[in-house]
């Protein structure tokens, strides 16, 4: 399954308490694999679960207990719209595959853009 940044987004501000978050246009098994990758990522504090009989990437239960360090940070990083989007447009312009490292690079350079 291909990696979605955007569903990554919107659960981590579901899990820091935003109640406006609908991921209703993701399937169950794309919003269980990118739990699973929050926490594989470390930006949530969680479990997953495989059995033993699964032969597919989907973990059969993924428990968030909470945002860690890293979770907040990028969230504060990602929370406005306009500077996700930005950070977004402005790798793809340049060629560069999203990662979460490209993502926080280029939002830190946006807000310091802001703020200088």
């Amino acid at each position: 399954m291909k990696r979605d940044f955007d569903l990554i987004r919107q659960l981590l501000l579901e899990v820091e308490g935003d109640t406006s978050v609908d991921p209703s246009g993701y399937t169950e098994d794309q919003v269980k694999y990118h739990k699973g990758l929050l926490v594989e990522a470390g930006l949530v504090e969680g479990m997953v679960k495989d059995s033993s009989r699964s032969y597919t990437e989907i973990p059969d239960l993924v428990v968030i207990k909470k945002l860690t360090w890293d979770g907040h940070e990028f969230l504060d990083q990602a929370r406005q719209l306009t500077v996700w989007n930005r950070a977004k447009e402005n790798l793809a312009k340049k060629g560069i595959e999203l990662s979460l490292d490209a993502l926080k690079a280029a939002m830190k350079a946006i807000i310091t853009g802001m703020i200088s």
